[in-house]
């Protein structure tokens, strides 16, 4: 009987509060302990365009999930709302392993980096700010509006400051809705 109720308090949605993320009174972000629980965007391997990123090195796992909140909203809408919230986890990648014989799946977290749209927090850099806690989870300051995830964002991005065009579920939405530009599209 206590599995059975542990299996339902397990399905049940999360608090509010869980799926949002958290600035200290110093404004900056708490670590987003429960993200592993939001929406799953999509995973990438050797993508080679964030701050984490070695272009030299072995190809790594990037995985993107969304704030449950902000999903469901550019779902409606194909726009993200205020308070959205993307984790851009980073991992290392393995060939060999247990019964593995080829391919590659992932290990350890390398970098935790965080976007976050709050028009009125982050009025200096367009309404989004970017984070980056490396593999710690203390909280972590927003970057300079110098650094290149901006001007990157602000470039490349599909819908708002998002990479949409990588999102193969969230595609026919930006499309539907009309707020795919033209960036995104290939």
């Amino acid at each position: 009987m206590k599995l059975f109720a542990f299996a339902i308090v397990a399905l049940l949605p999360l608090p509010a509060a869980a799926q949002e993320v958290r600035f200290t009174a110093e404004q900056r972000l708490e670590f987003p302990e429960t993200y592993r629980e939001w929406i799953f965007l999509s995973s990438g391997r050797g993508m080679t365009y964030g701050p984490a990123a070695d272009p030299h090195g072995a190809p790594l796992f990037d995985n993107v999930f969304a704030s449950p909140s902000a999903y469901r909203s550019f779902v409606k809408t194909g726009r993200w709302p205020e308070k959205a919230a993307f984790i851009l986890e980073i991992r290392n990648a393995k060939t060999e392993g247990s019964i593995n014989k080829g391919g590659q799946f992932q290990t350890d977290v390398t970098a935790v980096e965080v976007l976050v749209k709050d028009t009125k927090r982050f009025s200096d850099t367009g309404g989004w700010g970017f984070f980056e806690f490396g593999t710690g989870r203390k909280p972590a300051e927003k970057l300079a509006k110098t650094a290149s995830c901006y001007a990157c964002h602000s470039k490349n991005a599909a819908v708002e400051h998002t990479f949409v065009q990588f999102y193969p579920t969230l595609i026919p939405i930006a499309t539907a809705h009309k707020t795919m530009k033209a960036t995104g599209i290939h």
